[in-house]
């Protein structure tokens, strides 16, 4: 499958991330693809270990000559974030990605893309077969479960690594170099609540807010795109007055990625129902109003269920529950005074679910300040204590620190001059790189973060713009023989 992305330039490049796309590798499900990838190494005669956690490495010699260069590693997640579009069956864990060109990008047919970090694998895997390349010693590092968990690079071996120079290839903007990152935690949050039997008089409806474009929780938090959970709970808030009890809940599916969708499924009086419908029409006007221009596609339903659950929230617990969460912090908290129009602090509302009275809430907290991430998942745990919840804060990962004086960032904005005709924006972003995580582990690395364009990334609109691929290789490419012939 894919076979036309062979016959794009660079092949070497093009054809290992057929590869990626053809093997499933959703997070937690990279073992097939590090099977593949030891396999290509072995029948390149190239070295390969894995450490404790599972994360993989592949060695290659320096060039004769080039012995004493500092080692250089490439890295890179193989995991991909699995978003697909309601209608769409694909089995992240089974098929292989769909993709298309259109219009110089490429694409998936109604699912995640997986150039993050796709792309930044391929690259690194066709540094490792191209011999035209001059080069010091090489290692590419390729860790799991970026995507959910940080997994791999916060449980990565320490004194593994024997390279001096890192260069994470996961950005996705061309023409920009990355030297800092914010850190983040997820924040858990768990309850039982209490249940009544619906009543005699409520009917059971279906609440569906669909249509929104989702994207990254990170990069795009400050763009105003919608969150399905943060709306979904301002037409349950205004459903209250009318006497709603809140029975089921689905919003979301991964804490890194803005929610497209939302649904709920609540116990409401039979006299009621006409209201409430007037007032989910006039909060979908609303509410697509203050998106217009940039989601344009929501759409708020309230009908009535198909099958009636036995019970809902009683009544006290169902107006707590949803005032919490109408209450919980969303979107950008504070713009960063040292780094201009960057995210400083930041939360998705990421996952949301109420089954048969247990409530579970999965948010993503980001900053460049680990004092505000561990302030902000506070918050969250003060607020939800006053509904009788238990909050879990796990996964925390430091931001990088960035170095603006830098040798390697110094040589590669001159080479990115020399092949380019201009310099790169030096950038900290506001996402969750392994780079801190590794330095952390590393302190002596230095390290850089670029890539190609990439836009819709963790949502079905993920892209990935072609002629960007050629000239971020080209990029790779040159920057590995300078630092061999002129180390640093």
């Amino acid at each position: 499958m894919n076979a036309h992305l062979e016959s794009l330039s660079p092949a070497i490049l093009w054809r290992h991330f057929r590869t990626l796309c053809n093997t499933p590798r959703p997070s937690g499900h990279e073992a097939a693809l590090l099977v593949k990838l030891e396999q290509w190494a072995e029948e390149r005669g190239l070295d390969h270990d894995r450490d404790a956690y599972g994360n993989l490495r592949i060695c290659k010699p320096a060039s004769p000559g080039f012995e004493q260069a500092p080692g250089v590693i490439l890295q890179g997640h193989l995991d991909m974030v699995a978003q697909a579009n309601a209608n769409s069956s694909h089995d992240f864990t089974q098929d292989p990605i769909d993709t298309e060109i259109r219009d110089g990008w490429l694409k998936a047919r109604h699912t995640t893309l997986g150039a993050d970090n796709g792309i930044g694998v391929a690259a690194a895997l066709a540094a490792l077969e191209d011999d035209g390349i001059v080069h010091g010693p090489l290692e590419a590092l390729f860790t799991l479960e970026e995507e959910s968990s940080m997994g791999g690079a916060l449980n990565l071996a320490e004194g593994w690594l024997e390279g001096k120079l890192l260069l994470n290839l996961d950005s996705e903007d061309r023409g920009q170099v990355y030297i800092g990152c914010a850190g983040g935690a997820d924040v858990n949050v768990e309850a039982q609540l209490p249940q009544e039997p619906l009543t005699e008089d409520e009917v059971a409806m279906t609440l569906a807010l669909t249509g929104l474009r989702g994207g990254h929780s990170g990069i795009d938090i400050h763009k105003g795109l919608g969150n399905a959970n943060r709306l979904l709970v301002r037409v349950l808030r205004a459903l209250d007055a009318c006497g709603a009890r809140l029975a089921s809940y689905h919003g979301g599916t991964l804490r890194n990625a803005l929610p497209r969708e939302a649904f709920a499924t609540i116990a409401l009086p039979q006299d009621e129902v006409e209201a409430a419908r007037s007032r989910v029409a006039a909060l979908e006007a609303d509410i697509q109003a203050e998106l217009s221009g940039i989601d344009d596609a929501l759409s708020l339903s309230l009908k009535i269920a198909d099958e009636a659950p036995e019970n809902a929230l009683a009544r006290q617990a169902s107006r707590l529950l949803i005032a919490a969460l109408h209450a919980a912090p969303c979107g950008v908290e504070r713009m960063s005074v040292e780094v201009p129009d960057v995210v400083e602090t930041s939360n998705n509302l990421g996952v949301v679910q109420l089954a048969d009275g247990r409530f579970h809430l999965c948010a993503l907290v980001r900053s460049l300040r680990d004092s505000a991430t561990a302030d902000m998942a506070e918050r969250f745990r003060a607020l939800f204590e006053l509904i009788g919840a238990h909050t879990r804060v796990e996964n925390g990962y430091p931001g990088w620190t960035p170095q603006p004086e830098s040798a390697l960032l110094q040589r590669f904005c001159e080479l990115h001059h020399t092949r380019l005709g201009c310099e790169p924006e030096i950038k900290v972003i506001h996402a969750g790189l392994e780079c801190g995580i590794l330095g952390g582990k590393y302190p002596h690395l230095e390290m850089i973060s670029f890539g190609p364009l990439i836009r819709g990334a963790h949502s079905p609109d993920e892209r990935v713009e072609i002629a960007s691929v050629a000239e971020f290789y080209g990029l790779l490419k040159a920057l590995i023989t300078d630092l061999a012939r002129n180390p640093v």
